[in-house]
């Protein structure tokens, strides 16, 4: 007779079920026992492959953060030139290696917003986390930022990408356009324009949060083309 089936457990295995149990119940339904009965198993069980809920959260950010493309930012085999005297980060145009990178890391924290509550004022400690970070302040420097101007483009770069991955500006007007005319008539007309500029009608706008997102990246990176050196 074989012997009985019981679940197999491993620190990935318990890692994918709390990232399961944050993206369906949010960061405050993530427990040791809402884990281990995601998984049929006694909670003790647990402790045996993380030592608590602290360890748990830094698996989970090792998950998270793996699913974030760091091709784009990557040095070439040789260098690529680019107008103005710059290296590109990944061989192309530096703009379009960070842009494709930023897409991908709201991407990543699209599929799962509720770990943003969990993540962004904790200690920075994953391996994939700090891999990410480095390879990013690396294409930086290549693309001719000084270190000091390097940091404040990954820190407003966190802050466009969490912050809008976070929030959705489109959500808080479900309202037709017209109902807010009387006393709005700004918001209103916004509303509608860019409904129209989406090719669609009704309320919500669909695509502003995309839009809105896209024209804050393109500002991001005119500025830190201003700080580039010119050669």
């Amino acid at each position: 007779m074989g012997r009985p089936s019981r679940a197999l457990l491993s620190r990935e295995i318990i890692a994918r079920a709390a990232l399961d149990v944050v993206d369906e119940h949010g960061a405050d339904g993530l427990t040791m026992r809402a884990v281990a009965d995601r998984l049929g198993v006694k909670a003790a069980s647990l402790y045996n492959h993380v030592t608590g809920k602290d360890e748990l959260i830094d698996d989970l950010a090792e998950l998270v953060n793996a699913e974030i493309d760091l091709t784009p930012l990557e040095a070439p085999a040789e260098d690529a030139p680019v107008p103005g005297g710059h290296t590109a980060p990944g061989g192309a145009d530096w703009r379009a290696g960070l842009a494709a990178y930023a897409r991908g890391y709201r991407a990543a924290f699209l599929r799962h917003p509720n770990t943003i509550a969990l993540l962004a004022r904790r200690q920075v400690g994953a391996e994939r986390q700090l891999l990410g970070y480095d390879t990013l302040l690396a294409a930086l420097g290549r693309a001719g930022l000084a270190p000091a101007d390097a940091a404040e483009a990954a820190a407003a770069l966190d802050y466009l990408v969490l912050g809008s991955a976070l929030e959705t500006f489109t959500a808080g007007f479900t309202r037709p356009a017209a109902e807010y005319r009387p006393r709005y008539p700004a918001l209103a007309g916004a509303l509608e324009a860019s409904a129209e500029r989406g090719g669609a009608a009704g309320p919500g706008a669909p695509g502003l949060d995309e839009r809105g997102f896209d024209l804050a990246l393109r500002l991001l990176l005119d500025g830190l083309a201003a700080r580039l050196p010119r050669t």
